[in-house]
């Protein structure tokens, strides 16, 4: 079955979101004025009965059944006001007695319970509110309906001798053409006031409401909303700490074990060429040589490591520009899907160029792998990085294992990292950052 456009909700015409609206609010002034008497008489009827009653236990049942008769009022009520807020109400979390719990503790638990005394509260005084919108909501549809279709009923309305012809004694013209004109400007003021008056008057008595059957449901949750939010942005440092301890511990590792063994050996080498020269110059010419040669790989070394810290094409050209140089200098084959895309804030970026680059070490060093696909796209949830190869597999993001701290990193900015390795086929690395 298909709908037309014009019938979708988003499509609504104002004319007809405002009708619509003013329907709502009116059926719900209109119901909630005789469900507010039912309440009221039941609820502090109850009440009243299980107080006064309940020194000889008699009144205890009765001030549980009308706590539960309150439960179900407002659950009603909750979907009710639904539509007045255009927001679902959380339903509200009851005490509940313990699994195998005595009969006497099963009624005392939803005595104990503070939603159910609001939502008897609520039961209570909910009259008021809704009697005053229900007074609001008939006033202005009978001047409006009244005023507006005067014209049709003004001859039913009987007339003595001493008032018929009042306006013209008054020097205001044609008696009846008077009262049309009066009568229909007092419809067409109720009619261009109706909507705020029927809108105040139904959030007045839904407000009422939420606050009582809702309000300390939501401040739970926003409780609970601003406590998760702690511990992630908790674990965001944390992760942020062990990314960076193990970024450092890393350097540490490269420096000692390449650049720094190359400059004691250049060193060394450097100081038997200042022996040689007096007894041996061809050798001593030789080991300058070779000294020269360490001097250009340790440099070499030094600039990988420099485009392991702050890549300089990251910068001036963009992520794609990067990813394309990282690809070049692979050494296992390359398939890169990158399309153009606009520059993002440096730290997305740059976390993105740490995970294909850690992703592809570990592909060169463990996979064993003939190609690997790599995949950087910008998504609606975020930068997508994929990063697949036809391997051994049996990678993990267990703490020990070379992807932890690519983890935390990936953490650290807020996003989420998955690895499928099974042994023998292949591993799919796969992360999201939020932009």
């Amino acid at each position: 079955m298909t709908t037309s456009i014009a019938s979708a909700p988003e499509y609504r015409s104002p004319v007809r979101r405002l009708v619509r609206q003013i329907g709502l609010d009116t059926q719900f002034i209109l119901l909630g004025f005789p469900l507010g008497i039912v309440t009221i008489v039941l609820c502090v009827t109850g009440f009243a009965l299980g107080v006064g009653t309940a020194i000889i236990w008699v009144g205890v049942p009765v001030l549980l059944g009308t706590l539960m008769l309150a439960r179900g009022f407002a659950t009603v009520e909750r979907a009710r006001i639904g539509p007045v807020l255009g927001r679902r109400l959380p339903h509200p979390y009851y005490k509940r007695a313990r699994p195998g719990a005595s009969f006497g503790k099963r009624v005392l638990v939803p005595l104990s319970d503070g939603q159910a005394w609001l939502d008897l509260l609520h039961g209570v005084f909910r009259f008021i509110p809704s009697t005053i919108a229900f007074c609001f909501a008939v006033t202005w549809w009978a001047g409006t309906l009244g005023g507006l279709t005067f014209p049709l009923w003004d001859w039913s309305i009987p007339r003595g001798p001493d008032n018929s012809d009042l306006p013209e004694l008054l020097g205001m013209g044609d008696a009846w053409s008077t009262r049309i004109v009066f009568h229909l400007a007092l419809g067409f003021f109720f009619l261009g006031t109706l909507y705020p008056v029927l809108r105040g008057t139904a959030l007045m008595e839904a407000l009422f409401a939420r606050g009582l059957l809702s309000g300390v449901t939501e401040l739970r949750e926003q409780v609970a909303e601003a406590e998760a939010a702690r511990d992630t942005a908790q674990a965001q440092k944390a992760a942020a700490v062990s990314a960076e301890a193990t970024a450092l511990r890393r350097l540490e590792r490269d420096i000692h074990d390449g650049p720094q063994q190359r400059l004691v050996r250049l060193a060394m080498d450097l100081g038997r060429a200042e022996q040689q020269f007096t007894t041996d110059p061809e050798a001593a010419r030789a080991t300058v040589a070779e000294a020269l040669a360490q001097t250009r790989e340790t440099l070499d070394e030094l600039r990988a490591l420099s485009r392991g810290i702050a890549p300089p094409i990251l910068v001036d050209r963009g992520l794609q520009a990067a990813l394309t140089a990282l690809a070049g200098r692979s050494t296992v084959p390359v398939d890169l899907d990158a399309p153009p895309m606009s520059r993002l804030d440096p730290a997305v970026e740059t976390t993105a160029y740490f995970v294909v680059a850690e992703a592809l070490t570990n592909v060169a060093k463990h996979s064993h792998a003939a190609e690997v696909q790599v995949s950087v796209r910008r998504a609606p949830t975020g930068l997508m990085i994929t990063v697949a190869d036809d391997g051994v597999g049996g990678a993990s993001l267990a703490k020990g294992h070379g992807l932890a701290g690519l983890a935390d990193r990936v953490e650290a900015a807020g996003g989420v990292m998955n690895v499928e390795s099974p042994d023998g086929g292949g591993t799919t690395l796969t992360a999201v950052l939020p932009l």
